[in-house]
């Protein structure tokens, strides 16, 4: 099974001026915990609503402040042909659990556990997430 046939196609960027509020906010209305920060069709990192509760809410932190000073900016990602196994075993061993999925040099998706528990199976996501857990990671 290739990444592209259970990836999240539909994606929302925001630039790295957008302030965490806005951020918030776009998590909000399109359901989503996580949004890519790009500019000139690059992305330059991702921001998730963990990461605006343990850099900015826990840390007193301002909600105006622009987002690029809480993303991620060690992004992982894969291709959209690549084999879904191979993608998945990628995250667990950078500990992520998502992946950024490129096309034609384009960001094209995101693949998350969700979308491989959806589409792949428990057993799949089981073995990703335990390697995701087994140690702590420092990314978000």
């Amino acid at each position: 099974m290739k990444v592209s046939e259970v990836m999240t196609a539909q994606v929302v960027t925001a630039k790295p001026k957008t302030s965490v509020k806005e951020i918030a906010r776009m998590m909000s209305e399109i359901d989503s915990g996580v949004i890519p920060i790009a500019e000139d069709g690059k992305v330059l990192g991702l921001v998730t609503d963990r990461d605006i509760v343990v850099r900015v809410v826990a840390d007193g932190g301002a909600l105006d402040a622009p987002v690029s000073d809480i993303m991620t900016d060690d992004v992982q990602s894969c291709h959209a042909d690549d084999n879904l196994a191979d993608a998945t075993a990628k995250m667990g061993a950078h500990q992520v659990r998502r992946l950024l999925v490129y096309a034609d040099g384009r960001l094209a998706g995101i693949l998350s556990l969700g979308d491989v528990a959806l589409d792949y199976g428990a057993k799949a996501v089981g073995r990703t997430l335990e390697e995701i857990s087994a140690e702590p990671a420092n990314q978000h």
